[in-house]
């Protein structure tokens, strides 16, 4: 047997071994976002049957196909299924994000709630909403405006860390965190310059909260979900690419530059279409993109699962905030806040152990 048999055997072999870790990811991802679409339509269920007029999940299914009384239908698709909706969309969004984030900057807490981005948005928004009177898609377009002026400033910051040789992952986490309890400051501020009425609005809206969902607002968010994802999934083999590092990435010819910036334009749009309609629901892109990796056992960017858990993660939560405390309706943020705060300390925790 000559050494050119043997090493064109080796390479069969090293062909067929990367094929089937490809095919074995791929079928895990498949199991894990099946489960999770599971989950999400044993929520949507319940979220639609539990309510001040209960129904059974026969009369759900009923009222979403048409049959049943109208009341039944009204309640189903008019007064419920929009928020479901909603939450599903906009919790996708917050996920995807999160998870083009997170691969961009190699850093667990790089999610726009933590850098800032989602603090932008709310400074715009609630500009827009208190100072300039705006509401509908003005808004929406002030909330872009302010997540892409911070993303932009990020963007700046991780290409001077890159171009100088500087490890970027504490620079650019301190600067968001430095933006985030700005934006909170200024947000605050606006506050309370605002008449009452306007100032308690805004006050529900800045927490997050889905409780004036309508199919107008979810047409919002579900078309942003759909041009920024569609956008995410072309540029997914780049960002896969940039995750092995700027210098290797440029040396397989991608454009390093414009695939971060074009890149950062979709996830910012993720969150600004969002956050323009529900607020800042916080940690959702935090958690969501760590919790589908582990479940994929992968340390690629998983943005389907990511998605997916994402909306699950704020579909339950709102269940919970609509119908954990009796006579009592809370905003869907604080139930995430009080999930993730604490997925945020054991994260720092670990962090300071490693």
């Amino acid at each position: 047997m000559t050494a050119t048999t043997v090493d064109h055997g080796a390479a069969h072999a090293s062909v067929r071994t990367v094929r089937a870790g490809r095919q074995g990811r791929r079928r895990r991802e498949l199991r894990v976002t099946a489960v999770v679409v599971l989950v999400l339509v044993g929520a949507a269920v319940t979220a639609l049957a539990l309510g001040d007029y209960a129904l059974t999940p026969t009369q759900v299914w009923g009222a979403l196909l048409g049959d049943g009384t109208e009341l039944d239908r009204t309640v189903v698709r008019e007064l419920r299924l929009p928020r479901v909706v909603l939450a599903v969309t906009a919790g996708a969004a917050f996920g995807l994000a999160g998870g083009v984030f997170q691969t961009l900057f190699a850093n667990p807490l790089a999610s726009p709630d933590i850098l800032g981005v989602t603090g932008g948005a709310t400074v715009a928004a609630v500009v827009a909403l208190l100072v300039l009177g705006w509401s509908g898609a003005g808004v929406g377009a002030a909330a872009f405006v302010g997540a892409g002026a911070v993303a932009a400033g990020l963007h700046l910051v991780s290409r001077g860390g890159v171009r100088h040789g500087r490890d970027t992952g504490h620079r650019f986490v301190l600067t968001g965190v430095g933006v985030a309890f700005l934006c909170s400051a200024v947000v605050a501020f606006l506050l309370s310059r605002a008449q009452v009425r306007a100032a308690q609005a805004a006050l529900v809206w800045t927490t997050g909260s889905l409780g004036a969902a309508r199919w107008g607002e979810v047409a919002v968010v579900a078309g942003g979900l759909v041009a920024f994802g569609g956008a995410l999934a072309l540029l997914s083999p780049r960002l896969r690419m940039l995750q092995l590092g700027a210098e290797t990435a440029a040396g397989l010819g991608v454009p390093v530059d414009r695939s971060r910036s074009a890149l950062l334009v979709a996830a910012v749009g993720l969150v600004a279409s969002a956050t323009a309609v529900v607020g800042p629901v916080a940690f959702v892109a935090l958690c969501a993109p760590p919790i589908a990796r582990r479940a994929m056992r992968t340390g690629c960017p998983a943005l389907p699962a990511a998605a997916a858990v994402g909306a699950a993660v704020v579909l339950l939560a709102d269940l919970v905030a609509q119908h954990a405390l009796p006579a009592t309706t809370l905003p869907t943020g604080v139930v995430t806040g009080a999930v993730g705060a604490p997925y945020l300390l054991w994260l720092l925790a670990r962090g300071e152990r490693a």
